[in-house]
C-alpha cells in the first residue's frame, strides 16, 4: 500500500501545499498589519530602515503639536494686536473730537473719561493675552516663542514677542497716563495717536509673518509625515487587485498583471 512518504506525487502535493499555506500565511500578515514588512524576519535590513522611518514618523507627532502650540500662542498676540489699534483708533477719533475748540468743557470732560477707559482696556487686552503661559505681546513675558522644525529638535521656528504695553517703545507716545483733558494735550494727542497706530501694525505684521512661517511649515511636516508613512506600509497600486498566492496579482477588469506588493 502507497502512503503519502512514498507517494512521489503525493509528496509533490503536500510540497506545494506548504507552501501555498506558506504564502497565505504571508499574505495575511500584509493584510492584518498594512505592512509590506511585518517583522525581521521577512527582511531584516528593509524592517530595520522602515523601523527608523516610523520612529521619525512618531517624532513629527511632536513636531506638529509643537508648530500648533506656537501658532496658537502667536494668533493670539495677533488678536490682542488687533484689538490694541482698533482701541488706538477709538481713543484717535476721541482726541480729534476733544481738540475741537467749539467744545465745552463738560463735554471735553466726558470725552476725556472715554479716552482713559479705551486707555486702561488696553493694558487689560495685554495682561490677558496668554496661551499656555506664553504672552507674546507683554513687555513682562517671553521674549519669544521657538517651535520644533525637524524630528530631531535641532532646527527651530522663533517667533520675537512684541511688546504692546503702554511702557513700551511702540505705545510710548501715549504713556499710561495719557488724557485729553484740555484743547492742548487733545491736539497733541493726534500725533502721537498716528506713532503709536503706525508701530502697532508695524508689531501685528511682524506677529502675522512668524504665524504664516509656522502654518506653512506644519502643511510641510504633514506631508512628510504621509509620504513616511506611506513608504513603510503597505499600498496596493489600485483598487480592485486580486490576491492569489503564488500567482501574479490579476485585475478585477482582466488588466495586465502587477506585482504582489509594490
Amino acid at each position: 500500500m502507497n502512503s503519502v512518504n512514498t507517494n512521489v506525487g503525493a509528496l509533490v502535493a503536500l510540497q506545494n501545499l506548504n507552501s501555498t499555506n506558506s504564502q497565505l500565511a504571508t499574505v495575511q500578515s500584509h493584510i492584518n498589519t498594512g505592512l509590506k514588512i511585518a517583522s525581521a524576519k521577512d527582511n531584516g535590513a528593509v524592517w530595520a530602515i522602515a523601523q527608523n522611518q516610523r520612529a521619525t514618523s512618531s517624532a513629527l507627532d511632536s513636531v506638529k503639536d509643537s508648530l500648533q502650540r506656537g501658532i496658537s500662542t502667536v494668533d493670539v498676540a495677533i488678536s490682542a494686536g488687533s484689538t490694541v489699534s482698533d482701541l488706538l483708533t477709538q481713543m484717535k477719533a476721541k482726541a480729534l473730537a476733544a481738540a475741537d475748540t467749539s467744545l465745552d468743557t463738560n463735554s471735553r470732560s466726558a470725552l476725556n473719561e472715554d479716552f482713559k477707559a479705551l486707555r486702561d482696556q488696553i493694558s487689560k487686552t495685554v495682561a490677558n493675552a496668554d496661551f499656555n503661559g506664553v504672552n507674546l505681546v507683554k513687555g513682562t513675558g517671553a521674549s519669544s516663542i521657538a517651535a520644533l522644525a525637524n524630528a530631531d529638535a535641532t532646527s527651530k521656528i522663533t517667533v520675537n514677542s512684541q511688546d504692546l504695553s503702554l511702557t513700551s517703545t511702540n505705545l510710548a507716545a501715549i504713556g499710561a497716563n495719557a488724557s485729553i483733558g484740555t484743547i492742548a494735550t487733545a491736539s497733541a494727542m493726534i500725533t502721537s495717536m498716528n506713532t503709536a497706530i503706525a508701530n502697532v501694525s508695524t508689531a501685528l505684521s511682524k506677529l502675522g509673518t512668524g504665524s504664516k512661517a509656522l502654518s506653512q511649515h506644519l502643511d510641510f511636516v504633514g506631508k512628510l509625515q504621509d509620504s513616511i508613512d506611506a513608504g513603510v506600509a503597505l499600498k496596493p497600486e489600485r483598487a480592485g487587485v486580486l490576491v492569489t498566492p503564488g500567482r501574479p496579482h490579476a485585475s478585477a477588469d482582466g488588466a495586465s498583471p502587477r506585482p504582489p506588493f509594490a
